[in-house]
């Protein structure tokens, strides 16, 4: 009967040294093989040069590597690039890589669809197939570190968790895969490079406060009003903006770090001064900055750019009352990778 294998990267280091003294073998054989996994990002085990063919043999007789695969990557004229990576399961997620002249950062997937019903957004017409494990999440930024070295001749500087699926929904996975990256057994970034954004799960925003987590966050809000925010983010009548921003003074009580609001401006839905007003209102019982981010289409044309003078007024309404707000331009919309656009078209 053939042994099922399982998948090595689900052991911690200490299941592994305990694996290798049940075979008789040093547990430091244990320590050897998790720096290979994850500091090396070996895809299989005859990588692992400084272990014996034997025991590299055993490994593969009991174990795999469900490693990524980066089937397609596409460059836009801008310089950003976007992978389509196939999981060992065959299904596909995307990442982007978005470099600037002084930093490169990736933004990767938490889940393949996404669990919310966001109108605007494209990954969220894919229905949610199921959440990435740490190891798919980490492996993302491994590939996209090696991609800025090769075309940047840099390694990554930022991570932000605003691909495919909703963080907040995967939050044990997510945290193990910040846990990996952050490590000096790992990648060994600093989790001030990290954000992870979410459209607001108020319980989870609480749990991540009360595990005092180094990330930043950000909230995609799109609008401070209920009933426009329901119409376009139709879970919001489930977690609605009150407890959102209770959740919200909790995470600024416990943690003291700013809190980004990504907001996009539509045509015809959130383009009024009452929104913005209503914006500046709900900003003001924390310090935080606002992301005005460009919309992009996802072909239906149900929701458009607001005009030039629209963007402006929230502008000056937020500047007004002493919020920082920066208007950003999206990158690699002639490839489908910018902000929303995320559907596995590929």
């Amino acid at each position: 009967m053939e042994i099922k294998k399982r998948d090595i990267r689900a052991l911690t280091k200490e299941q592994l040294r305990n694996f290798f003294v049940e075979q008789g073998d040093k547990a430091f054989r244990g320590n050897q093989v998790y720096e290979w996994l994850w500091q090396k990002s070996a895809h299989d085990f005859d990588a692992m040069t400084n272990i014996s063919k034997e025991t590299r043999k055993m490994l593969e007789d009991n174990f795999v590597i469900n490693h990524i695969r980066v089937d397609q990557m596409q460059r836009s004229s801008d310089g950003t690039i976007k992978n389509a990576v196939r999981l060992h399961d065959g299904l596909v997620v995307e990442s982007v890589l978005i470099p600037t002249e002084t930093r490169t950062t990736a933004c990767v997937s938490s889940q393949v669809g996404c669990s919310l019903d966001c109108r605007f957004c494209a990954t969220a017409r894919l229905k949610r197939m199921r959440n990435l494990n740490p190891d798919e999440i980490y492996d993302q930024v491994v590939a996209i570190d090696n991609e800025s070295r090769l075309y940047f001749d840099r390694p990554l500087s930022n991570i932000v968790f605003m691909g495919m699926g909703e963080p907040l929904m995967n939050y044990n996975n997510v945290l193990k895969a910040i846990d990996k990256i952050t490590s000096p057994e790992g990648l060994g970034m600093s989790p001030k490079r990290i954000v992870v954004s979410t459209s607001g799960v108020p319980k989870i925003i609480k749990k991540m406060a009360d595990e005092d987590v180094k990330f930043g966050l950000a909230v995609s809000l799109h609008s401070a009003i209920d009933e426009v925010r329901t119409s376009i983010m139709p879970f919001n009548s489930t977690f609605p903006l009150k407890d959102l921003r209770e959740s919200l003074e909790y995470w600024y009580s416990k943690t003291k770090n700013r809190i980004t609001y990504e907001y996009v401006v539509w045509k015809g839905i959130n383009d009024t001064q009452e929104a913005a007003d209503a914006l500046v209102k709900f900003c003001k019982f924390a310090p935080s900055k606002v992301n005005i981010i460009e919309y992009n289409p996802i072909d239906d044309g149900e929701f458009q750019q607001a005009p030039n003078n629209a963007i402006e007024m929230y502008k000056n309404t937020l500047e007004r009352n002493g919020i920082t707000v920066t208007i950003r331009r999206s990158r690699g919309k002639d490839i489908d990778a910018a902000c929303g656009q995320l559907a596995n078209k590929s």
